[in-house]
């Protein structure tokens, strides 16, 4: 009875500590006291949902590189589709990072996007290699053609974006966007212990609701492909 009682806790149990964490995050990002730091000021608390988003991204791209090569391994649709979702929602957390980062800039910068800024550019030149992604699934009709080009340009895609986000900005050592000096990520003038306790959760909260997300995504599709008949 113990073991019947017990055994759908796997199931729930990160979808529970996910709204949790998004709880936490959305109430006390607002109510939390932060540093005063110049031109930053208030919209700092940006950083709980702006950078999160990139985080979730970068894991969602991982975990879609990860099933592509699960395909090409064992030529399983199923692989695919988990890939291609995975993606789909990954590229909506990488626009929203966008979306995020843009506001961020017209607000300390004056400026929506500022072209001077390597970090900047760099992101969205990693968006716009899974926008090229996207367009190459929609222009192969075969569907196994469709998945194996799509597992193939993903590795690519993925290593590509990871230099994009991670290694260029790291020789933008002028750069006015938090982190500088070399330091894609936020260093102990741009991110104190007070915040730390914030944006670590943030970060776990936000992949957690991309995982959950692609997991509806790829059981839609799945029941869409058992209904007529695809996948029998």
């Amino acid at each position: 009875m113990k073991k019947d009682r017990f055994s759908g806790i796997g199931h729930w149990w990160w979808k529970l500590l996910c709204v949790l964490l998004l709880f936490y995050t959305f109430v006390y990002g607002f109510l939390i006291a932060i540093p005063e730091l110049p031109i930053l000021e208030q919209s700092i608390r940006n950083l709980f949902f702006h950078v999160p988003m990139w985080f979730t991204m970068i894991a969602l791209m991982l975990s879609s590189t990860i099933f592509g090569i699960y395909y090409l391994v064992k030529e399983d649709i199923v692989y695919d589709v988990k890939s291609y979702n995975i993606a789909v929602v990954g590229f909506v957390f990488g626009l929203m990072g966008l979306a995020t980062g843009m506001v961020w800039a017209k607000v300390t910068w004056g400026a929506w996007w500022v072209f001077q800024e390597v970090k900047l550019n760099a992101a969205g030149a990693g968006v716009l290699i899974y926008a090229a992604y996207f367009i190459l699934r929609g222009s192969l009709e075969e569907e196994e053609k469709r998945a194996r080009f799509s597992a193939v340009y993903n590795v690519f895609a993925f290593v590509l974006f990871y230099v994009f986000i991670m290694v260029i900005p790291r020789l933008d050592v002028n750069s006015l966007h938090p982190g500088n000096g070399g330091n894609p990520g936020f260093n102990s003038y741009d991110l104190d212990n007070n915040l730390r306790k914030l944006f670590y959760p943030a970060v776990i909260g936000f992949i957690l609701l991309g995982g959950w997300i692609s997991q509806l995504f790829i059981r839609i599709e799945l029941i869409k492909r058992k209904k007529i008949g695809l996948d029998d």
